[in-house]
């Protein structure tokens, strides 16, 4: 890289998108492209502590290093060592723990923990590591703890562990040492060291504490302040018959604690390899440097993580019994686990947003011709495609299965002389986690049911004519409500009653004469089927939705047209603001990802509609026209919380006075955002023709309107 002649330091750049990697098991690590400088947390296995008036294990070694060099694109082995075991314990058998295993990775090492000294046959000082172990407890002498920071880096990876009790009049173990400290000498009298304590890093976001030495044995009647493990994982050593030694916790190189008598000490714990792929570029930078890092795939930019719904449009039903199949379902931190992707990157702009329209139901019956639907139209958000969802067969001509797509389309039944055929193939093309599921297949007049994200459409019953029911969609509540999606289409039958549509907007099938229900729009519902005969028609597919969800804090959603999208905010109690906001987009727009928090707003409301109008009693005694609906949150009720923006307003208009003898006309209803209050009912009237005493009821709404009397009222 050219530097005009400047003699220094070259400068480095890296785009590691702040990826953070927690390694709790050896394998590999693949570098994002980007990515030519690392963070990473280094901590091996703790010691084991050690049997019989015996010391705790040391901490395994923790290092953190900074700018440390490393290739885009490369997969890089990464080694996590495990806990040392403790010492063996029997009849006058107390061995030194074993130390615990290094981890490594980009060359770099930290040292296992060293195994708490032991004192059966022969006592033992703390083995050196990482951090060293607590030394063991003899008659006439305490062992010293072994050494830390064995083999000795800088900054120092550990400490030393503490030195034994002497033994009388009982018997005592040191503590095993920690990153951050020594571990504390067994006293004189009962009292075991307790371990050093560890080292609290943020690498991965949060503070967690790592490195904590192992508490050394007490005698009985020690106070359960003693022998204690250190913070970051350290096991508690073993008081008498008090209290058991632990092991170190897993993956934070806890060492583990001593034992007392002939019971074998506790494991070490497990250590830990976090890697953070730093964004870089400090210095100062001509442009054509700028230019040549941004083209490397170098350059720092910022990236947002964004989780989303895709769903596309639902397949078009058949006239002749197969469902359209469930429009593909794809996304990421919310709905089932098993179907969740990964939330997308991406980069602060504008970003085209195509949704999906449903397939069109086939036409009905006519001249031998059982028509099939149309598939439907695929959604788009940046990197995620979800597939239209597969048309419901009719049997044709042209005969055949299913159509295949994001959720498969169900067979036609066999009137027409369709045959036996299998339905649409579902994930097509096919992702990971899967979109959607195949259609159900066909038997006698049975249609098969159309697939659904969560689950196959079935196929229709061989031995009662009974059509195929769609396949389930998937429950999602990225917008802060529980909605099922991409429910499949539910198959026709000329002999029985429709299949059912699957929950998730899929639409119901027709029997003998009905006409395939439509799947709901903005669920990717497929369509129900239709029997084929004349002038009778299949279902189209439900509309698709996109949806994408981030926090308020650091970016700003907008989204256009008005009619297309909106912004709204969810509930997320570990949200900074205690807020997500929600993109939901009902058809095709632009969302907009921009610098800058998300401004927002709690808001008392009072919504009053429309009364309604009083009936006419012509000569008798009309019902007056109820109240508009109200609703409010003052005082006291909930407030709704909005996004700053323009929000329009609908005021409800008075209920107009219906033609004589009538009911008075509803209100209108007033809406404000998402809260709608309903108009008042119309009042009843004396009925038509003039003179009747039958009389009208008065109409449903916000508040009913009243009845009409004469000589035998009517209700409300």
């Amino acid at each position: 890289m050219a530097n005009g002649g400047i003699i220094g330091p070259v400068n480095q750049t890296s785009f590691g998108k702040d990826t953070v990697t927690s390694q709790t098991s050896t394998g590999n690590l693949t570098t994002q492209p980007g990515t030519r400088v690392a963070q990473t947390l280094i901590v091996a296995g703790g010691g084991g502590g050690g049997a019989w008036s015996a010391g705790g294990g040391g901490a395994g070694g923790y290092r953190c290093l900074s700018n440390v060099p490393v290739s885009g694109n490369t997969t890089y082995p990464i080694v996590v060592g495990a806990g040392g075991a403790g010492g063996t314990g029997g009849c006058s058998i107390g061995q030194t723990g074993a130390s615990g295993n290094n981890s490594s990775v980009f060359c770099q090492t930290s040292a296992g923990g060293g195994g708490g000294g032991g004192a059966q046959p022969t006592y033992s000082q703390g083995a050196n590591g990482g951090s060293g172990g607590g030394g063991a407890s003899i008659p006439g002498g305490p062992q010293p703890g072994g050494t830390g920071n064995t083999p000795p880096v800088s900054p120092p990876q550990g400490n030393s562990g503490g030195t034994g009790g002497p033994g009388t009049p009982a018997r005592s173990g040191g503590g095993g040492g920690g990153a951050n400290a020594v571990g504390t000498a067994g006293a004189a009298g009962a009292n075991g060291g307790n371990g050093g304590n560890g080292l609290a890093n943020s690498i991965t976001g949060s503070p967690v504490t790592y490195a904590g030495g192992g508490g050394g044995a007490s005698s009985p009647g020690a106070p359960t302040a003693v022998g204690v493990g250190g913070s970051g994982g350290g096991g508690d050593g073993q008081i008498g018959c008090g209290r058991s030694a632990s092991t170190g916790t897993a993956n934070t190189g806890g060492g583990g604690g001593g034992t007392r008598s002939s019971i074998t000490g506790a494991a070490g714990g497990s250590g830990i390899v976090i890697v953070k792929e730093l964004n870089k570029a400090s210095g100062v930078w001509s442009l054509d440097e700028q230019l040549e890092n941004l083209e490397a795939g170098t350059w720092p930019k910022r990236v947002v993580n964004i989780d989303y719904l895709v769903v596309a449009g639902g397949g078009g039903s058949s006239a002749g019994g197969g469902g359209g199949g469930a429009g593909g379902y794809r996304a990421s931190g919310y709905g089932p686990s098993p179907l969740q992707g990964s939330a997308q990157e991406l980069s602060l702009g504008s970003y085209a947003i195509t949704v999906g329209a449903g397939g069109a139901g086939g036409t009905a019956y006519a001249c031998g011709v059982y028509p099939a639907g149309s598939p439907g139209v695929d959604s788009v958000f940046a990197n995620i495609t979800s597939t239209g969802g597969g048309f419901g067969n009719g049997g044709g001509p042209p005969k055949g299965p299913g159509g295949p797509g994001g959720s498969g389309g169900g067979a036609p039944g066999c009137s027409g002389g369709a045959g036996i055929h299998s339905g649409g193939t579902g994930n097509t093309p096919p992702v990971s986690p899967p979109q959607g599921n195949p259609g159900g297949p066909n038997n006698l007049r049975g249609g098969g049911g159309g697939g659904g994200a969560t689950a196959a459409g079935s196929g229709g019953s061989p031995t009662n004519n009974l059509a195929g029911i769609g396949g389930d969609g998937a429950p999602n509540s990225i917008t802060g409500s529980g909605i099922y999606y991409a429910g499949g289409g539910g198959g026709s039958t000329y002999a029985n009653t429709g299949g059912a549509g699957g929950l998730g907007g899929g639409g119901a099938g027709g029997c003998s004469g009905q006409p395939g229900v439509s799947g709901t729009v903005n669920t990717g519902g497929g369509g129900g089927a239709a029997p084929g005969q004349c002038a009778v028609t299949g279902g189209a597919g439900g509309s698709g939705i996109v949806v994408a969800r981030a926090p308020t804090v650091g970016i700003n959603f907008s989204a256009s047209p008005g009619c297309a999208g909106s912004v709204s905010l969810a509930s997320n109690p570990s949200s900074p603001s205690g807020y997500d906001q929600v993109a939901t987009f009902t058809a095709t727009g632009t969302l907009d990802i921009v610098d800058g928090d998300l401004s927002f707003a709690a808001l008392d409301y009072l919504v009053v509609a429309g009364g309604g109008a009083g009936g006419d009693g012509g000569g008798a005694a009309g019902g007056g026209g109820g109240a508009g609906g109200y609703r409010t949150s003052f005082p006291g009720g909930s407030q709704i919380v909005l996004a700053g923006g323009n929000y329009s307003v609908t005021v409800g208009g008075g209920g107009a006075a219906g033609p004589a003898g009538l009911q008075g006309g509803c209100g209108t209803p007033s809406v404000f955002s998402t809260i709608t209050s309903t108009g008042g009912g119309g009042g009843g009237g004396y009925g038509i023709p003039f003179g009747s005493c039958t009389g009208t009821i008065g109409q449903p709404g916000g508040s009913g309107g009243g009845g009409f009397s004469h000589t035998s009222g009517k209700p409300g």
